[in-house]
């Protein structure tokens, strides 16, 4: 096949590179200023996407587009109305991602029960809210470029700390404020479910995952966009029926085609859909991709040609751990490009278990690239939990590059007692676990 990858930051490159070995045709194009240099001397780049469509179009069906993003889904549509196959998102979808609480009204309109969102555009008007409805609220921007160290979750009854934050928000936006919500705070434990949807229905199977998004160690620090995940495509029956099914015919009526995850916090009183993300996560997708026993081609092309296959995947968990340098979790107009060095003979390129993001190979040598300091995602997979995050941790620790940072605790809380309560309130499908 062709494929044409379209991203602001070119995040699925270990998908590309993965491609590419599998003797597909690959062209990549970031829409960002901050992805000159990723992926350069690794897969053949193009300045202007749009460019490529005639490349595109003379192959036919066998021309795919990628799209990563949540902001080009009217950019999607129109390309389907022209008669291109394109896998990512639809105008919609960016709506659902973006527009949180239309996103909340939705999911209530299908009879899942939702915690009480507030919209605003106003930082005063929100925290003379909280000081008269005084609570842990999650405050989340609503827009697609928004840096996730942004969001933040209430750790005070009294709101307290909530106010201080948006008082610094109102300095830091001055007269043009975005439009965000303050969601009311759900305890209990989180866990998403995704799925490919090929533009009628999802493809099984579903798969589960469990996010660690705090920068360090024990869910300390920043909200970054993701340090690490836990997945599996098991046991997931449930969740999907639950969460995923209700949005099919909603999905189809939209035109979406590509990857769509729900996540969610489920306590005793049951399920409580958070937010969506409508494109390809990352790093969730390359850890998923290491336990798809279908071929990187043969998703996308199942995606694209409609008809509810079946995604073939193994048993077991995959843990993923996203390496990074300075100055994630922030931005900069370049990352200083460094060498990415390992302690043993590895293979970086061979696409098991070390995943490439912001990277570029210049000379024959890797080299950090890009603006965020996100260079690649190491992952671990067995059967067995604790050992796959041992795999993880192991493959880790033979990374080396200056002042490289990153979590060893993936999976910790999982293993501790999330999974046990996630079973003893009926979410988890039987099965045995080896994680208990």
């Amino acid at each position: 096949m062709r494929i044409l990858g379209v991203g602001d930051d070119l995040c699925l490159g270990s998908v590309y590179l993965r491609l590419c070995q599998e003797g597909h045709e690959v062209r990549v194009s970031g829409t960002s200023a901050d992805s000159v240099g990723i992926l350069e001397g690794l897969i053949e780049r193009s300045d202007e996407w749009s460019a490529q469509l005639p490349w595109i179009r003379a192959a036919g069906a066998e021309g795919l587009i990628v799209f990563e993003t949540a902001t080009h889904g009217a950019v999607q549509d129109a390309l389907r109305a022209q008669g291109f196959r394109v896998i990512g998102g639809s105008a919609w979808g960016d709506r659902l991602e973006e527009d949180r609480d239309y996103g909340q009204l939705l999911l209530r309109q299908l009879g899942l029960q939702t915690a009480a969102t507030h919209r605003f555009v106003d930082h005063t008007v929100a925290i003379e809210f909280v000081r008269r409805q005084p609570g842990r609220y999650v405050y989340k921007i609503c827009s697609g470029h928004s840096a996730s160290t942004r969001n933040y979750v209430g750790q005070l009854d009294s709101g307290e700390d909530l106010i201080a934050m948006l008082a610094i928000e109102r300095r830091r936006v001055g007269d043009v404020p975005p439009a965000f919500v303050l969601m009311e705070y759900v305890a209990g434990a989180e866990v998403g479910t995704g799925a490919y949807f090929d533009g009628h229905r999802f493809l099984q199977p579903a798969c589960i995952d469990w996010e660690h998004k705090r920068f360090f160690p024990g869910d300390l620090g920043e909200l970054t966009g993701e340090m690490g995940t836990v997945v599996s495509f098991r046991r997931s029956r449930t969740l999907f029926e639950r969460v995923l099914a209700p949005l099919e015919s909603s999905l189809e009526n939209s035109g979406y085609v590509g990857w769509l995850n729900v996540n969610t916090i489920v306590n005793e009183r049951g399920i409580w859909p958070l937010e969506f993300t409508c494109r390809f996560g990352y790093p969730g997708t390359a850890i998923c991709g290491t336990l798809q026993t279908d071929a990187w081609g043969t998703v996308l092309r199942k995606m694209a040609d409609g008809r509810g296959e079946a995604i073939r995947t193994r048993d077991g968990y995959a843990v993923g751990i996203v390496l990074t340098t300075p100055p994630f979790p922030y931005d900069e107009p370049r990352c200083a490009r460094v060498p990415i060095l390992f302690r043993d003979a590895l293979d970086p390129l061979d696409g098991q278990h070390i995943h490439l993001a912001e990277v570029a190979r210049e000379q024959g040598q890797l080299m950090v690239s890009g603006s965020r300091g996100y260079p690649l995602v190491v992952t671990g997979v067995d059967a067995d939990l604790r050992e796959a995050q041992r795999k993880a941790n192991r493959l880790a620790a033979q990374v080396v590059i200056p002042n490289l940072r990153y979590r060893t605790d993936i999976g910790d809380a999982l293993i501790r007692e999330d999974m046990r309560r996630l079973v003893a309130w009926g979410v988890l499908d039987e099965g045995p676990d080896p994680a208990l």
